[in-house]
Order: structure tokens, then sequence, then C-alpha cells
């Protein structure tokens, strides 16, 4: 496994859970959705249940899937949980993972391309970023409808991987805190698919899935990637 870390020329980081500390709100932002919505055909404690299971993959197709296949109702789901979500980080209640924002500040002095990548759509994605300053923090941010699909297909991993001009799958790292986001990984044929309990999901989840490592949170990556950083 060294040799593979040592040709990391590309890193995707999952965004909440993983590089952003999620406390609870993307279920705190779909209850409050459901009380806007005030649908009584969706059973909100398997929705709830739902949402948690399927944490990472995109938020419109977890809609969609609850909805039945009705698009208009989950793209009603989908805003309200977007601007319950906004409501939240403007709320202050956005934060970063200790010591994310320096590992990827020195991934990127080390001349390896980064991306944050996210299941939330592009309008939601901008408002975390620019809570946090981080708008240009990392080379690339991609949401799913500019891959194709979300996790837990590859589209986001292999999309980075064009857009930054990485020529092999095999000098990518993944890492995220969820089932969707290793099999993300796997799919994509990353050499490194690293999952961090910082999130939803725990180290047996994270193992049956795929990951290479499991790790306490996204800070202890420096020790693989950067093992001669003091």
């Amino acid at each position: 496994m060294s040799a593979r870390v040592g040709t990391t020329r590309l890193v995707c980081f999952d965004m909440a859970g993983t590089t952003v500390a999620d406390d609870g709100l993307v279920v705190q932002a779909f209850t409050r959705a459901l009380d806007e919505v005030g649908s009584t055909a969706i059973d909100r404690d398997a929705a709830l249940r739902h949402v948690r299971d399927t944490m990472g993959e995109s938020k419109i197709a977890v809609f969609r899937h609850l909805s039945g296949g009705d698009e208009a109702a989950a793209r009603r789901l989908n805003g309200a949980f977007e601007r319950a979500y906004a409501l939240l980080v403007d709320a202050g209640l956005c934060a970063p993972i200790d010591g994310a924002e320096q590992l990827i500040a020195r991934l990127r002095a080390a001349g390896v391309r980064t991306a944050l990548t996210t299941g939330f759509s592009r309008a939601t994605a901008d408002r975390i970023l620019s809570a946090l300053g981080w708008r240009d923090l990392a080379d690339l941010a991609l949401v799913p409808a500019e891959a194709g699909r979300g996790r837990p297909y590859p589209d986001l991993v292999l999309t980075a991987l064009l857009r930054l001009g990485v020529d092999d799958v095999r000098h990518v790292t993944t890492v995220g805190d969820t089932a969707s986001d290793v099999l993300a990984g796997r799919r994509a044929g990353a050499a490194i698919v690293a999952g961090v309990l910082t999130g939803a999901h725990d180290a047996a989840t994270l193992r049956d899935a795929g990951a290479t490592h499991v790790l306490h949170s996204v800070s202890d990556l420096e020790t693989l990637l950067l093992p001669t950083h003091p």
C-alpha cells in the first residue's frame, strides 16, 4: 500500500461528516422540510431511517425514492430541505472538522490536487463553502448535477479526475464518512478509499463497504499521504 500512497495525485474529500461537521444538521433540515411540505404520504420514522442510511448520496435521488418516483413531490421536498439547511448554515451551525482545512492546504502545497464532493445541490454546497470561507480552498468542488450521478456511483470521483488532469485512477485517494462514499471510491478504482468516524457510519459499516483504511478523522489522512510532514 505504501507505494500507492506515494503516487497520490488527487484526493477527493466528502463534505458533510468528513470535512464539515454535520452534528445532525441533515436530519434537522429534513425534519423541517417534512414539516413544511406537510406530506401525509411519507412515513416519518421510515423516511428518517432512509435518510440516515443513505447519507452521502444525492439528496434529490433520496427524495425521489421517498416520494415513490413522484418528481414534483421530490422537488418540493428537496426545495424545502435546501431552505431549511440554508437557515441552519446561516445560523452559524456549520463548522469545519478539525484539521481539514489545514490538510487540504498542505496537500495543495505538496502538488496534490484536491476536490470537495457532496450530495447537496450547487446552491447548498456554495452556501456551506461561503460560510466556512472555503470557496478557494480546494482545486475543485463538485455536486451530483455536474458529474452525472451522485454517490454511490463513481461519477463525482471520475469527473474530478478528468477536470483536474489526473491520468490514472490508481493515483486517486477518496475519503468520506459513509458507505456510499466508500462504494463510490471503490467503483472509481481509487487506490486509497478511506472512511472516517466523524460522520454517519461506524467502522464496521465502512469496512463492509470496502474501505481500505478507517480513520478517526480526516486529519489522520496526513500520516498516509504526507508521512514526512512534521
